[in-house]
């Protein structure tokens, strides 16, 4: 099965159906079909070959979908680019891949005059005008090509391209079969260079089909996300979305909660899925104005919610599933907590899910007993093919496993198994702090940071010391009005915490950095830090 299937049987069984939303538009599955199969057309037109990879350099919106089925249908790869990307990582991504095509708004490429000079692979750009605007908003450069019509020429309108098919609605003849790639997920590597994640048609399908099955998503959700498309857990909303006929309903961020919560009451959504970032904030903000009956499931990937904040989630929406999960671009998935298990262990990310094998090996590489720590291995048909040209890495990362020929993925992450099989993410193996002489789990010390009543968010590092080796140092963000002193913070650890965990420093500032993901940005406080230490 190829992931354009998705869209295929979705339109051919429910024609009529609301696919996506974005903002006051919307699609139907036919037209979402239409669409993509014109544009498909079009970039073929334009050079498009089987396995050429096409970069969509957009934010959450419907062209960003249409143009990823029409990547597919055309045989060729894509990779979503976060719009929010500058434009010298945006050129090194295009040049690592030797993009053959860039799909981006006017606004971005406008931006952007050189980049063509710097990407020589790069042989056409579809450019889209921002949602609202006609086609005469496009750029002038844009406007005078495609007056002229020339398929030499570097640049023509999305919507130009689109009306040139018109009268192609049906899907061009595809030869790929699923063992090509699908997609390249690019993620940021421990060198500051991005790596691209190889992600085939297989390997998305068996993810997406594993979710679904303990998710339980059907022709009846409605899922509201705000994650990014760039970003394979906003990603998969989609797709796995279009391949039970649900409704997902986009938007760009959660940076007014408010209006977000209005769209899920609009459009009485069902799912719900975030990051602990968006908790936090979720839980800072007034719901009580809010409708939200609707809501059956939560779920929460890319980092572990405090326990705390599990807590207070189950006792603000107590009638709606709290799913806590783990996986990583890798692989997209690896475990889920059953949501009856939640008020149980809160703070496990529960077992492998369906079709997958997860467990954890010393350093050596054996199999480690129940409640030790270890690195969490993962076996399945969800696993990466490799980083895109770096052998070195994908090595590292993919490694022999237990049937000859296979190859398993080392997560790099910490971990330890109880004895009925449930798991808890201790640490990433290079966050663990080693401070006297003793190893310091950062989420362990987080947790204890989050039940303080003051505290939204907190961050734990290794900070360079010359007599401790590493010096535990916190990072939070507040809550309400209160401001507790550092004292107070440390007395709270105190109580919770053996004493070689508590930290040496807290310091309170007014918003952790954040990943174009939403994620807190480890790496950056980490070179912060560091950084006043070497200047000190």
């Amino acid at each position: 099965m190829q992931l354009q299937s998705f869209l295929e049987e979705s339109a051919r069984t429910h024609p009529d159906k609301t696919a996506i939303v974005c903002g006051n538009r919307s699609l139907t599955y036919e037209a979402l079909e239409q669409a993509a199969n014109r544009l498909a057309h079009g970039l073929i037109a334009r050079g498009v070959q089987r396995g050429d990879r096409v970069a969509i350099y957009m934010d959450n919106c419907i062209e960003t979908v249409v143009s990823m089925f029409a990547v597919l249908k055309a045989d060729a790869v894509f990779l979503i680019i976060n719009a929010s990307t500058k434009e010298e990582k945006l050129a090194y991504i295009l040049n690592n891949c030797r993009a053959q095509a860039l799909i981006a708004p006017a606004k971005q490429w406008n931006r952007m005059e050189n980049l063509s000079d710097r990407t020589p692979h790069l042989k056409t750009v579809v450019v889209k005008g921002m949602p609202g605007s006609a086609v005469e908003s496009i750029s002038d450069v844009a406007l005078e090509v495609e007056s002229r019509n020339d398929v030499d020429s570097l640049v023509i309108s999305y919507d130009r391209l689109i009306a040139q098919n018109a009268d192609r609605d049906d899907p061009p003849p595809q030869s790929a079969i699923d063992l090509d790639l699908a997609s390249l997920i690019y993620t940021s590597g421990s060198t500051g260079e991005p790596k691209g994640v190889m992600l085939t048609h297989r390997n998305m399908t068996a993810a997406a089909a594993s979710v679904i099955e303990y998710l339980q998503i059907s022709e009846d959700d409605v899922t509201l996300s705000v994650l990014p498309l760039a970003f394979g857990y906003g990603l998969y909303q989609v797709l796995m979305g279009i391949r039970q006929r649900a409704t997902v309903v986009l938007e760009r961020s959660f940076a007014f909660p408010h209006a977000v919560l209005k769209r899920m009451v609009e459009h009485q959504a069902t799912c719900f899925p975030m990051v602990p970032t968006i908790a936090a904030i979720l839980l800072q903000t007034d719901v009580s104005p809010y409708d939200l009956s609707s809501l059956r499931q939560i779920t929460n990937a890319g980092a572990a919610l405090p326990v705390d904040h599990v807590r207070q989630f189950r006792e603000l929406l107590p009638w709606v599933d709290l799913v806590s999960m783990y996986g990583q671009t890798e692989c997209k998935r690896v475990c889920y907590l059953e949501p009856e298990q939640i008020d149980v262990r809160p703070d496990s990310v529960g077992k492998a899910m369906p079709n997958t094998e997860a467990y954890i090996v010393d350093e050596t590489g054996n199999r480690v007993k129940p409640g030790q720590i270890g690195e969490l291995v993962v076996r399945g048909a969800n696993v990466m093919q490799g980083y895109w040209e770096l052998p070195e890495a994908t090595e590292r990362s993919l490694r022999p496993g237990p049937v000859p020929g296979e190859r398993v993925l080392h997560t790099g992450d910490l971990f330890r198994m109880d004895d009925q099989g449930y798991l808890y993410f201790v640490s990433r193996r290079d966050d663990i702090i080693k401070s006297r002489g003793e190893k310091v789990s950062p989420r362990e010390v987080e947790n204890a940071l989050c039940e303080h009543p003051a505290i939204a968010e907190a961050v734990v590092i290794g900070r360079p010391d010359e007599m401790l080796g590493e010096a535990i140092q916190a990072i939070v963000t507040l809550s309400g009005d209160k401001r507790p002193a550092e004292k107070e913070i440390l007395r709270h650890c105190a109580t919770r915490l053996e004493d070689f965990m508590i930290p040496h420093a807290v310091d309170i500032i007014d918003e952790l950095p954040k990943t174009g993901n939403g994620k807190v940005d480890k790496k950056k406080l980490k070179e912060q830090y560091r950084g006043e230490v070497a200047s000190g």
